[in-house]
């Protein structure tokens, strides 16, 4: 593939694409995990509960989605670099500007501006995937990626409580400002333009709109974004309800809690490694409903569990770790397979994939910080259960997927 610059210089060497585009992965999962272990040390200063903090956290994810759907026809119509440097400028600015809260609120707020700029590092990179990669390989390339996303739960929440034991929690914002003008510098510098600017693109609201539902339309894109987003929201409800189930619950310290959520995130790792060897053998179609039907057993036994009161620690990591390293294969297979009809509008096709994808996730965290602990493994369980239903009468109206928009798709009427 002959990928250029923006400016038209050749790039010599293509083995600079994955990393860069596992770097802009990682923003926004730094931004989640790094300040976890401070939830218990920022309420205390805020004279409020961690229960309540975490809604700083929901708030992140709902600006996250809603951004998405901002980029999408920008990334499109502008090429996938300059709404690259907007956003992560923008990201940059409102890291400094949590960094200096005087309150609560005000960290609720500029945690969702931040969302709002960061997020497009993310759809960006999905979107590139389809740029430079054929349709054949998104799933492994998916998987590539999503093992950048998924390492760093195990350095951002020990990076964090570092941070916070040495310097205290604001700085974990400046270090997170830090690390995305690092990103941007090295974006500019060495990242091809993987989309030519296409200004038949329009930004008015309704041309927007009716792009974003020729796409919604689609029944393969619809059925494998919803299970989907309705199993990866299992993924936010652990990271919501982590700290207030092994800190508050298990009484753990910041360190030990840092520890066992690295732990536990090697599950979702595992997952997306297995799977780049599993689809040597299987369809991401196979995979998608194998996983998705153990994640609701292992979600119903999580509930029983805790219902019955005969969980302790060992066995709450164990189902932990078995259910993420389904979300590991889940996500990356959905996100293929959904993405899979369109070429041409990839931004907005990703874009309306991370919005439904994350939305779904933050809706279902918000009712952690809302209901409190009781809700996590109940939300867990159910979201699980939603998907599977989902994919199951989506397969039965969708037959067999395409593999690119070459082949004639399904449209829900």
């Amino acid at each position: 593939m002959n990928v250029s610059h923006s400016h038209g210089t050749s790039v010599p060497d293509r083995r600079w694409i994955l990393p860069l585009l596992g770097a802009l992965c990682v923003v926004t999962p730094f931004a989640v995990d790094m300040y976890l272990p401070a939830f218990a040390t920022i309420a205390t200063e805020f004279h409020t509960t961690t229960a309540q903090i975490s809604l700083s956290l929901s708030t992140y994810f709902v600006g996250f989605a809603i951004g998405q759907m901002l980029y999408g026809p920008l990334l499109d119509r502008y090429g996938r670099k300059r709404p690259l440097y907007f956003g992560l400028t923008a990201y940059i600015l409102c890291s400094l500007g949590c960094a200096l809260a005087p309150n609560l609120k005000m960290l609720i707020a500029l945690r969702f501006l931040e969302a709002l700029g960061g997020c497009v590092a993310q759809v960006g990179a999905i979107a590139m995937v389809r740029d430079f990669f054929p349709v054949k390989e998104s799933a492994k390339v998916f998987s590539l990626l999503f093992l950048m996303i998924g390492t760093s739960p195990l350095l951002a929440p020990t990076i964090g409580s570092a941070i916070v034991a040495g310097l205290g929690w604001r700085w974990i914002f400046g270090v997170l400002a830090s690390m995305a003008l690092v990103i941007l510098i090295l974006v500019f510098a060495m990242l091809p333009e993987g989309h030519q600017p296409d200004h038949s693109v329009s930004l008015r609201p309704g041309p927007i709109l009716s792009g974003f539902w020729r796409i919604c339309i689609n029944a393969q894109f619809l059925t494998y974004t919803l299970a989907g987003a309705f199993s990866f929201a299992g993924l936010f409800t652990f990271v919501a309800g982590s700290p207030i189930i092994f800190m508050d619950g298990y009484h753990m310290g910041s360190k030990a809690f840092g520890l066992v959520f690295a732990v536990l995130v090697m599950g979702f790792i595992g997952g997306n490694q297995a799977n780049v060897f599993l689809l040597r053998r299987f369809t991401s179609e196979q995979i998608f409903l194998s996983a998705l039907i153990v994640q609701v057993l292992i979600g119903t036994l999580f509930f029983i569990g805790t219902r019955g009161g005969f969980l302790g620690l060992k066995s709450t990591m164990t189902l932990f770790f078995v259910f993420l390293s389904c979300i590991g294969l889940t996500y990356p297979n959905g996100a293929a397979i959904g993405l899979a009809p369109f070429s041409r509008d990839a931004g907005r096709a990703s874009a309306l994939l991370g919005f439904l994808q994350t939305g779904i996730g933050a809706l279902i965290s918000m009712g952690i910080g809302l209901l409190g602990v009781k809700a996590v493994i109940a939300l867990l369980s159910s979201t699980a259960v939603v998907g599977l239903a989902i994919l199951l009468t989506g397969r039965a109206i969708i037959g067999k997927a395409v593999e690119s928009d070459k082949e004639e798709s399904v449209l829900i009427h």
